[in-house]
């Protein structure tokens, strides 16, 4: 998300977060964001920025400058920077690319870090590949922290979503297939799809 109105826009659909990427190299880099419209929103959606590989320093600058509520984590992040996040009073969620069963293994070491995992697709890019992985490896996540999936979601998705009964998944990422152009989301089709898995 980076325009203001198309902020308020998807604010009016009442999501429980809302990402602001600040990975310089994304075509959804988000700054310079209005400030005011940031802060215009509820309380009930949490701000999260969206990071790769920065440094702390820079990341509670940001967080910061935006007053966002938490930040999501896509680079080679350790578990020290996880838990300073959290220390500092953030939601802290951390991304792990998933390309075969045992990629869940190398989320133990943040047992107890994180707010949130989330599960995205494997690629040698830093997100945004629209790309699906096996959902039914889900099964081999045994871990305590609950998860977010991500990774090439699309509107005809509602109905497998609906079928995903593991104890720990506790949300989607909606990204690059809502969106009419990198960082501008597609508000109708957002809300019917939305509205598909609350009836």
């Amino acid at each position: 998300m980076k325009h203001p109105e198309n902020i308020r826009n998807v604010a009016a659909l009442q999501p429980d977060f809302m990402g602001f990427i600040f990975y310089p190299k994304s075509p959804r880099f988000a700054e310079p964001l209005d400030v005011s419209v940031l802060n215009a929103l509820p309380p009930t959606i949490k701000k999260i920025g969206v990071f790769v590989n920065e440094s702390l320093e820079n990341i509670l600058t940001i967080t910061s400058k935006y007053n966002l509520d938490g930040v999501q984590l896509h680079g080679t992040e350790m578990v020290n920077m996880c838990m300073e996040l959290r220390k500092a009073g953030h939601i802290v969620i951390k991304a792990f690319p998933v390309a075969e069963a045992y990629n869940f293994k190398v989320t133990k070491a943040y047992e107890g870090a994180c707010d949130y995992f989330l599960f995205d697709t494997k690629t040698d890019a830093y997100g945004g590949s629209g790309l699906k992985f096996n959902w039914g490896m889900l099964d081999e996540y045994v871990g305590e922290t609950p998860f977010l999936l991500s990774g090439g979601i699309a509107a005809d998705d509602a109905e497998a979503i609906l079928k995903i009964e593991h104890p720990k998944f506790v949300g989607i990422d909606l990204n690059s297939k809502f969106e009419v152009s990198p960082g501008l989301k597609n508000v109708e089709l957002l809300k019917g799809f939305l509205d598909e898995l609350t009836p």
